[in-house]
């Protein structure tokens, strides 16, 4: 016998689970929107073969296969909204079918397809049905023509569409980590190649500002360690000392950026996290391969060397991002996470560095306030959870999470339920978000950089951050990355995002924000909204409701 079921995109099915959740029989669509859901099939006994899959729409559907993948760190501190905190098996690789249209079923676990529907900008208003139909084989391995089971859902879309996305969305991605991954050399044709897939897949799903890799970034690296080099910027050091700098892998990357989509770029960190104490490492380039450090390590942040350097330095590129039309559209961030006993050295590098950067912004992912209240950083960008002393302050407000907001407050583990994820879109609107940052769109290191990790066996940074934390998509075959459901999911709650900002251009913010609060005991906030998929579904589909009149 076999189970076939349809479930709603914020559901997680575990292979293991007797999984009996509310099945979906239709469902609404905006024009412009990329609509997904579930099908989970079983088979109860003890048969074990592949199946067939085809797909009938009059819409553009694709189908994927759900891999549940080994999950050792599910949490730190968890609090009581979490799937499972056990070690296991988890749904969130999103894999092609094998041969395009077959997938193996195991007897008594779910195996999960995942169905994306792309709705155009001009698909006529109107019901379609969206069909699964499986067929499957004989004892001798032949395929049978009869239809062993079908799935359907009706997807009406509505008479209006999506508008454009105003959130900045920040995860910053790591070009070291595809060079090591796939082992080939950085800023060769074959690794820009790879760039590429993966800023198309980040862009396609709403990452509109990229992380520009002008050095090595100072980012999760052990003190006196280092990551794989892996810089745009050509440096040479002339017989006097004078600098000479190369940009053409520079502009080659902004150019990339910009026909991809990338409406913002985020240059690399200018010294080093967690204390701003030291220079990131940037070599020059002697040619046939070899480099020279310049800086690293074994130079602090208040060098007259670096000073020297930057102030060469920032003249020329400052003129190659005007050039390329980033005024406006380009920022720098000096150091990741400084705290509060970092301030003075803070404010010692700040008080040199940013009269460097002319007209150019900073963007500073911190959480304590204490930075902003010194006039330290314009535009800070402080945890989720440390929020709410920035409300009311900064005009234009962003937020982060990472690994360590696991009580209560939205994120992206693998073990948390996909509304957890999917809610940052309604807060983003409730907190007039500018911008919305997360550290790894695709770290492939352990914690500090220490060795390459496998991300289909090792999900958490080598046992460092609950699963999930490090990367949104997997390294897949021939330089092309994998979505998981937490990058699908996410993009879901964009569109929500998206759809709020199109129904307060017709009702105004104040009737929105009346609809997102009807019923509730205290208004929604970081920690405080319903932990169920119900009241997350409704709201938007009163949203819809509400622009389809």
């Amino acid at each position: 016998m076999i189970d076939v079921k349809v479930a709603g995109s914020l559901e997680k099915i575990f292979p293991d689970s007797d999984w009996n959740g509310p099945e979906l029989r239709s469902d609404v669509a905006a024009r412009g929107e990329v609509y997904s859901f579930q099908v989970a099939v079983r088979f109860r006994e003890t048969d074990n073969h592949y199946l067939r899959v085809a797909l009938e729409s009059e819409l553009n559907a694709q189908i994927r296969l759900v891999e549940a993948v080994p999950v050792h760190l599910a949490a730190n501190r968890p609090d009581d909204d979490f799937l499972r905190t056990t070690p296991g098996l988890y749904p969130d690789l999103l894999d092609e079918l094998e041969c395009k249209d077959r997938f193996r079923v195991m007897p008594r676990q779910w195996r999960t397809l995942w169905v994306t529907v792309r709705i155009g900008e001009d698909c006529p208003a109107g019901t379609y049905p969206v069909k699964l139909l499986f067929s499957d084989i004989d004892w001798q391995g032949k395929w049978r023509p009869e239809t062993v089971a079908t799935a359907e859902i009706e997807l009406k879309v509505l008479p209006f569409t999506l508008p454009e996305q105003q959130l900045l969305r920040y995860e910053w991605f790591h070009a070291d980590c595809l060079s090591a991954y796939y082992r080939v050399p950085a800023w060769s044709e074959e690794h820009w190649r790879i760039v590429e897939n993966f800023v198309h897949n980040a862009v396609s799903h709403g990452i509109n500002v990229l992380y520009v890799p002008l050095w090595t970034p100072p980012l999760d690296t052990e003190i006196g360690g280092e990551r794989p080099t892996c810089q745009l910027l050509d440096v040479h050091v002339e017989a006097d000392g004078a600098y000479r700098f190369g940009f053409e892998k520079l502009e080659r990357y902004l150019e990339m950026g910009k026909r991809l989509g990338v409406k913002r770029f985020g240059i690399s960190h200018l010294v080093t996290q967690w204390g701003a104490e030291f220079t990131p490492k940037i070599v020059e380039t002697l040619g046939g391969g070899r480099d020279r450090k310049l800086f690293g390590w074994h130079v602090g942040s208040d060098d007259p060397a670096f000073k020297a350097f930057l102030t060469a330095l920032m003249p020329q590129l400052l003129a190659v991002l005007r050039r390329h039309g980033l005024t406006g559209r380009c920022f720098f961030s000096i150091s990741d996470e400084p705290s509060v006993e970092h301030l003075e050295t803070y404010r010692s590098v700040v008080e040199w560095i940013v009269p460097l950067l002319e007209d150019f912004p900073t963007v500073e992912a911190l959480s304590s306030f204490d930075f902003y209240q010194n006039g330290l950083v314009r535009n800070p960008v402080p945890c989720n959870n440390h929020i709410e002393p920035f409300v009311g302050h900064v005009k234009e407000l962003w937020t982060y999470y990472c690994c360590s907001q696991e009580d209560r407050v939205p994120n992206r583990c693998m073990a948390m339920p996909s509304r957890r994820n999917r809610i940052m879109g309604l807060l983003a609107y409730v907190y007039d978000l500018t911008g919305f940052l997360q550290w790894g769109f695709n770290f492939y290191f352990s914690q500090y950089s220490k060795r390459l990790i496998d991300p289909f066996a090792c999900t958490d940074a080598g046992g460092a951050f609950p699963a999930g934390d490090p990367f949104m998509v997997y390294p897949g075959e021939y330089g092309v990355p994998l979505d998981s459901i937490r990058h699908e999911v996410f993009r879901e709650g964009l569109q929500d995002l998206r759809a709020l900002k199109l129904l307060e251009s017709r009702i105004g913010r104040g009737a929105v924000l009346a609809l997102l609060n009807e019923g509730l005991e205290k208004p929604l906030s970081m920690t405080e909204y319903p932990r169920t998929d119900a009241w997350l579904l409704g709201v938007r589909s009163r949203v819809y409701a509400g622009l389809a009149e």
